[in-house]
């Protein structure tokens, strides 16, 4: 298979850290992009706050001047639970903003050397509460907008080689999972009760789901988003 090369935002934890390990251990190249730095990550991971637009767009440009990027896989993402009638605005732009500008701008970064190439793979990580989920306005309405990129683009680029596709993960195992989650919580309990595997995804579980929509099987498969949830996008079990 041949050798690609990758960006992964929010490549130090959770999914993001368990795709680019399985996609150094096929022999890719993996640049990740995350706010600390870590020595022990499987390819060239750079520090940077993706909040600071005017920071990312010369972190891209300068990452695009140095690889040669055949794809991107936009999952950066923050959670900040409100109750609708605690809602403050100010929070509820900063979580749409860092949810959906760094996809646009790595895009944007990306797109005239995959165009170039004739070949690209842009994967968007959306969620499970795109379907519903209380305290969740910004971040479902965010993780929403990212599926309706996905389509766009898809048409967009259909006919340029490069394909774009979502992943829909359910409750997941990862750090920003338990943060808002704790073993015990009530949080927990509901997310699990809405899952009819009854359990949570593992990060590699959905890491295999995004290498998938890398690689060249992929290639008719384009606007379509995937949900890897445990079934609980179906609903709930019923005895």
């Amino acid at each position: 298979m041949q050798s690609r090369t990758f960006l992964i935002t929010g490549a130090s934890k959770g999914i993001g850290r368990s795709l680019s390990e399985r996609l150094a251990r096929a022999g890719h190249q993996v640049v990740g992009v995350a706010r600390q730095a870590d020595a022990s990550f499987p390819g060239e991971l750079v520090s940077l706050d993706l909040a600071d637009s005017v920071a990312t767009k010369r972190a891209l440009s300068e990452l695009s001047a140095r690889y040669a990027f055949d794809g991107v896989v936009n999952n950066v993402a923050v959670v900040r639970p409100q109750a609708i009638d605690d809602i403050d605005l100010d929070t509820f732009d900063a979580t749409v903003a860092l949810n959906l500008r760094p996809a646009i701008q790595t895009l944007q970064a990306l797109l005239p050397g995959m165009r170039q190439r004739g070949w690209g793979r842009i994967v968007n990580i959306s969620s499970l509460t795109i379907l519903g989920m209380i305290e969740r306005t910004a971040y479902a309405a965010a993780k929403s907008a990212m599926v309706s990129f996905t389509r766009s683009w898809g048409l967009e680029l259909a006919r340029t080689g490069i394909t774009v596709n979502a992943v829909a993960p359910g409750p997941t195992e990862t750090v920003l999972f338990r943060e808002n989650n704790p073993p015990g919580s009530v949080g927990e309990q509901r997310y699990l009760a809405s899952v009819p595997m009854n359990r949570f995804g593992k990060p590699e579980e959905l890491a295999a789901a995004i290498d998938f929509f890398l690689g060249e099987e992929a290639s008719f498969i384009t606007g379509q988003t995937l949900y890897v949830d445990g079934g609980a996008s179906i609903g709930k079990l019923q005895f």
